[in-house]
């Protein structure tokens, strides 16, 4: 095969290693994939970074492998954070899928006035990352948080760290100069929902001390677009710039 088939394998991975994929993870090597004993595939996780392994066999308990050798050692990540409303399934999905490939870190649903979807399904989303993960050759699995209200977000936030607001009132905002200067802690994009924060909400967060104003572009943008459109830019600045 002219390229590997990757997959994340949360359990300890080491050289010798024997044992078995899941059972959804079974089915795609051998029903979609048929992948027979012999093939080799790529697992991995942040902790252990990435290896080759042996199919084995496969067996009723799962796909049995043998773990052979390490091809990528896990290595430092720019911690990227998304705070973002809830919107409809489709546009949900690619901007987690999206900003999955793009590198985000931790995904932070929340609930705002003008917030029109009130649940999402975090298993479905988690599938979405790891699917997202697996093809974009990242080597992390980032994590997506339960709902919370925006006022928590704000409470809870790490007071090392720094968020940039996607904020359509904001005339520009020097981001270059603002990641110049940031905290020791992660970099969080707070993206509206559609229809945007209420005033009530823009001067609750403009007021907390962490916070950068930044405008994105001159039209008006859905939330998914700005979300991608804010981890490209800040990724850029922070990784090459």
């Amino acid at each position: 095969m002219s390229s590997k088939i990757r997959l994340y394998f949360s359990k300890e991975l080491k050289a010798n290693l024997l044992t078995y994929l899941s059972n959804e993870q079974s089915h795609y090597i051998k029903n979609v994939m048929r992948l027979k004993p012999g093939d080799t595939v790529s697992l991995f996780n942040a902790t252990n970074g990435e290896w080759d392994a042996k199919i084995i066999n496969h067996k009723k308990e799962g796909t049995e492998f043998k773990v052979e050798r390490l091809t990528k050692n896990k290595k430092p990540e720019t911690d990227v954070w998304l705070a973002f409303s809830p919107i409809k399934k489709i546009p949900l999905d690619m901007m987690i899928q999206k900003t999955t490939e793009l590198g985000v870190q931790k995904f932070i649903p929340i609930l705002s006035d003008r917030t029109i979807v009130q649940e999402i399904n975090i298993e479905r989303l988690k599938k979405i990352i790891i699917e997202a993960s697996e093809q974009s050759n990242r080597i992390s699995i980032p994590e997506i948080r339960p709902l919370e209200s925006l006022k928590i977000f704000l409470n809870k936030f790490p007071s090392n760290g720094d968020l940039i607001f996607c904020d359509i009132n904001c005339k520009n905002g020097d981001l270059k100069n603002i990641l110049l200067k940031k905290n020791h802690g992660p970099v969080c994009i707070l993206v509206g929902p559609e229809g945007d924060f209420s005033e009530k909400e823009r001067q609750l967060i403009i007021e907390k001390k962490e916070i950068f104003s930044l405008s994105l572009a001159n039209n008006l943008l859905r939330a998914e677009t700005a979300a991608i459109a804010a981890v490209t830019i800040v990724n850029y600045q922070l990784n090459f710039s």
